[in-house]
């Protein structure tokens, strides 16, 4: 194969994960071990960077039946509210319920969709993610120099995300900033986790999360949570560690309210990726980009007021 220029620039590795879809990546770095993958005739890597025009030579490879079945059955094909779009990025508005992409149980999701609607699309590619339960903005590159861009403002904390939640309880208007270390474990049955822990625990990641009260409403407190790092479950977690939950939060939420909340027309977590702010991979120039609540959970913060 040859590499084109929207991948030049990657490691190796990675992109032969992204062109062999379905082949485990335990095969993947086996096969670059054993020498059988040929860069130009001459042996390569793992990190070894691809140049355009690049010939990778590849040994035979497999993928397992179910993972050749799963191809042969593609994602169907869907696309999403627009929010920003041009030639570098898209901007989506994500319903909850979807998650960002397939894996652990869920064989497709929103860029496998988005994929599958856009055959003519050279190169899409996720810049961030977001809970599966979570609505709101999502990021999708349409270059590879725009998703390291990208990227590289996320994980300097260049960004600036701001989602809304909805609070269970009165939020104690001066507690406005959480700094609590954040721990990501598996449960027995392998489901993933995310719990506080103390501030000299070595497994400990330090989380910051700032608070503002939007609105007070019957029971409630609809916050604007801007998170200064991005980690698993983050505003969860650290709401919930206050004595505060979001309100239809299946994982550290209140179960019976929960249950309640359903019968009143809550049948999802009340967290919304409402506004983003970032400079264009390209231009430079500073976009803020917002994302209504979607009617449920605006209907339901009228019924609370």
């Amino acid at each position: 194969m040859t590499v084109e220029e929207e991948s030049a620039g990657q490691r190796l590795d990675n992109f032969l994960i992204r062109e062999l879809k379905g082949v485990p990546k335990t095969h993947v770095y086996r096969i670059i071990r054993s020498g059988e993958v040929r860069v130009n005739k001459g042996r390569a890597g793992a990190d070894t960077r691809v140049a355009a025009g690049d010939v990778v030579r590849l040994p035979p490879v497999r993928v397992s039946e179910r993972i050749a079945e799963k191809l042969e059955k593609p994602a169907p094909a869907r696309e999403f509210p627009v929010l920003f779009e041009d030639e570098h990025l898209i901007a989506i508005d994500k319903p909850a319920g979807v998650a960002v992409h397939g894996g652990s149980g869920v064989s497709f999701g929103v860029i496998e969709q988005l994929r599958q609607a856009r055959p003519a699309a050279k190169f899409l590619e996720l810049v961030h993610r977001l809970d599966r339960e979570t609505s709101g903005i999502l990021l999708v590159a349409k270059k590879r120099s725009a998703l390291t861009r990208l990227q590289d403002q996320f994980r300097e904390r260049e960004t600036g995300k701001t989602y809304l939640a909805l609070a269970v309880g009165a939020w104690p208007a001066n507690k406005k900033v959480i700094d609590l270390p954040l721990h990501k474990y598996l449960q027995a049955d392998g489901e993933r986790r995310v719990k506080v822990v103390g501030k000299d625990d070595p497994d400990g990641m330090r989380s910051i999360t700032l608070v503002k009260v939007a609105r007070k409403l019957d029971g409630f407190t609809l916050l604007e949570v801007t998170i200064k790092t991005g980690r698993t479950h983050q505003i969860r977690v650290h709401l919930a560690a206050q004595g505060h939950p979001i309100a239809g939060d299946d994982k550290y939420g209140e179960f019976e309210l929960n249950k309640t909340l359903g019968k009143q027309g809550l049948k999802r977590m009340f967290l919304h990726a409402w506004r983003l702010k970032f400079a264009h991979p390209q231009t430079g120039e500073a976009i803020e980009l917002l994302s209504p609540l979607p009617p449920e959970l605006a209907r339901f913060v009228e019924e609370k007021k």
